[in-house]
């Protein structure tokens, strides 16, 4: 197809945009992942730009040889594996209950499930709920909490209520209970938005540090986040910044750094989880559109 020359300019603008913001994204992460891979020396002299000078893995042995790293790992795997499974689970049935128009008293409940999103009652009475739950430093303070999620609850919802009304309707003449359709024909039918608020949910657990910072005081509960804000809060005060030095002019050679360490910290906490959205992505772009077509 001939293109006039303004349809030129405009794709020509188009692209460079595209370009620009795919620059300004992801440089950033490459240029954490470069200093991560270069040695401590070298990376005192600054102005890493594009790849490594001096290539190293000094870093990631260090990281990976802390055994509190492997043990957040594991909550945080586990946490992730157990929460985003029951999470979808919870917020599709909720959102299957909420999407019958013959569900007495329907909208009331949406409306008080609506009003949690706007109105919280703070973190102190939110940590006297778990207290009095004897959620408190265990591993289900990390599930429970996080089995609702009303804005995925709506998204879910909108989407069922475009579902023909036809699939009840056949699957109840032939003498199906709601959980039988719920399970046989609705889930099949909403996996696109089901994988999207699943892929949410996974990242969600996989980034949170904040409750096993505030909610855990036991070392084998700490998630990997919170073990990297330590890391990050440690090798950043003056006494560490020296060792680090010391230990990278040491007749050992141990070529880490603050900045290595750092930066090492962070690709191990960022890549798993980067790595799963490729296989997501189709179902999240599909999900993300259909479920917002009704209000």
């Amino acid at each position: 197809m001939i293109k006039s020359k303004n349809d030129f300019l405009f794709m020509s603008v188009v692209y460079l945009f595209i370009i620009a913001v795919f620059i300004a994204t992801f440089y950033p992460f490459w240029n954490i992942f470069i200093i991560s891979l270069n040695s401590a020396e070298d990376t005192l002299r600054g102005n890493l730009y594009l790849w490594p000078r001096e290539f190293s893995l000094a870093s990631y042995r260090q990281i990976l040889s802390d055994g509190e790293i492997w043990s957040a790992i594991k909550v945080t795997v586990l946490r992730t594996l157990i929460g985003t499974p029951l999470a979808v689970m919870v917020i599709s049935m909720l959102a299957y209950s909420l999407s019958k128009k013959e569900l007495v008293g329907g909208r009331a409940f949406t409306l008080y499930f609506v009003f949690t999103m706007y109105f919280g009652g703070g973190l102190i009475p939110y940590y006297m709920v778990l207290k009095s739950l004897h959620l408190i430093d265990t591993f289900m303070v990390f599930i429970l909490p996080t089995m609702m999620n009303v804005f995925y609850m709506i998204i879910v919802r909108t989407f069922m209520q475009g579902l023909p009304q036809e699939l009840d309707e056949s699957a109840k003449i032939d003498g199906a209970n709601y959980l039988q359709i719920f399970f046989r024909i609705i889930l099949p039918l909403t996996t696109p938005v089901l994988a999207t608020i699943g892929l949410f949910t996974a990242i969600m657990h996989w980034n949170s540090w904040f409750d096993s910072y505030v909610f855990t005081y036991n070392a084998d509960l700490k998630t990997l986040q919170a073990v990297l804000v330590k890391i990050l809060n440690q090798y950043q005060t003056g006494s560490m910044v020296s060792e680090a030095q010391q230990l990278a002019n040491s007749s050992k050679r141990m070529a880490v750094s603050p900045d290595t360490i750092r930066m090492a910290a962070t690709m191990v906490a960022t890549l798993p989880i980067i790595m799963v959205y490729p296989f997501l992505q189709k179902y999240f772009v599909k999900g993300m559109t259909l479920g917002a077509v009704k209000s």
